[in-house]
């Protein structure tokens, strides 16, 4: 009997907000939403934060000089459960697409990278924080925990997703890599700032760190990538000539690679607004896995090893407790590994 693998058409956004303003991304979020699905998409693939948009002022000048921008960015960033987030989530509905979001998101006082994968059927099926934000991020956003580095099963196979910096992490790739992720999202802001040759922060690398993640995990990845418009340039530059030259228009190079680490697609130029499209079919993940697994047969468990905390809830009071577990371990640990390259601590109750 011959084993039916999911095929299925998805998008990755190239294009900017409408910055500081969620009401109106929300409307250019919908319009792409049912651009993708008459394309026939099954899932399209938003970037880091387009909701309301990447903070950029935090690059650009001081914490001081950036607050002035820092109220409205809270204003203008998602709840879950707002009319804005219901619009998403219907939107996913009525063109039977999921969806994955990258959204700035607000919970009580503080502010969170997050991705949002929503059914086809408009119901949600993960919400995610980035782990650790990058650099001056820590200023805007607060953690995630480990319950975020978590792979889910739907029609369209064992999808994933991280934020930009995450690929450069390798325990929380190989996390992922290990719970057998099938289709990955990985979330970009745009390549605009700092440019100028191999620059940790631009397009050189940061395509490459999406293209070896496909490479390792043997997997699909989707790369969303935003663009600065000349809009944001001006709101955030002004006629200052030095922030002029740190941030650039354009910026967006999103991509779509195979698990061998093909570009699926022709690019856009990075200064056109509009969707990359990929035919992904998940049977080809098993020619990719037979050279390498290095979370399968390639991996050696009883050399190396990692151990998954996906314990959600209150940050301070599961460190305490961790630092509990980590004494009883210590304790009960046998002379020799399990033989496993992925050990999931015990579930515990959230904090």
């Amino acid at each position: 009997m011959t084993v039916a693998h999911p095929k299925f058409r998805a998008a990755a956004v190239q294009a900017a907000p409408v910055f500081l303003d969620l009401d109106a991304s929300v409307d250019k979020a919908v319009g792409l939403i049912a651009e993708a699905a008459r394309h026939g998409a099954q899932m399209i693939a938003f970037p880091e934060t387009w909701l309301p948009g990447y903070p950029w002022f935090i690059w650009l000048d001081s914490p001081a000089w950036g607050m002035q921008f820092i109220q409205r960015y809270h204003d203008h960033s998602l709840v879950y459960g707002s009319p804005q987030a219901e619009r998403i989530a219907q939107a996913a509905k009525q063109h039977r697409i999921v969806v994955v979001m990258g959204h700035s998101e607000k919970a009580g006082g503080s502010l969170y990278m997050g991705q949002w994968i929503i059914g086809a059927d408009g119901e949600t099926i993960a919400k995610r924080r980035k782990l650790k934000p990058t650099h001056v991020e820590r200023t805007v956003f607060g953690e995630g925990d480990g319950s975020h580095l978590a792979v889910h099963d739907t029609p369209l196979g064992r999808v994933g997703a991280l934020c930009c910096w995450e690929h450069l992490q390798p325990l929380s790739k190989y996390a992922m890599y290990a719970q057998n992720e099938q289709v990955h999202i990985a979330a970009w802001p745009s390549f605009s700032l700092y440019r100028g040759g191999a620059h940790a922060l631009g397009a050189e690398v940061n395509n490459a760190a999406s293209q070896i993640y496909a490479v390792e995990g043997q997997c699909y990845v989707i790369a969303p990538c935003a663009t600065v418009s000349p809009e944001m340039v001006k709101m955030l530059c002004g006629d200052d000539p030095v922030k002029q030259q740190l941030l650039l228009p354009g910026g967006g190079f999103a991509r779509i690679y195979a698990p061998d680490g093909r570009l699926m697609h022709a690019p856009l130029p990075e200064d056109q607004e509009g969707l990359v499209y990929a035919d992904l079919d998940l049977g080809m993940i098993s020619l990719a896995k037979a050279a390498a697994d290095p979370a399968g047969h390639y991996a050696r468990p009883d050399v190396t090893r990692l151990v998954l905390d996906q314990t959600p809830g209150d940050r301070v009071i599961a460190r305490q407790r961790r630092a509990l577990e980590v004494e009883r371990a210590e304790d009960d640990e046998p002379a020799l590994p399990a033989p496993a390259n992925l050990r999931v601590a015990a579930s515990r109750e959230a904090a």
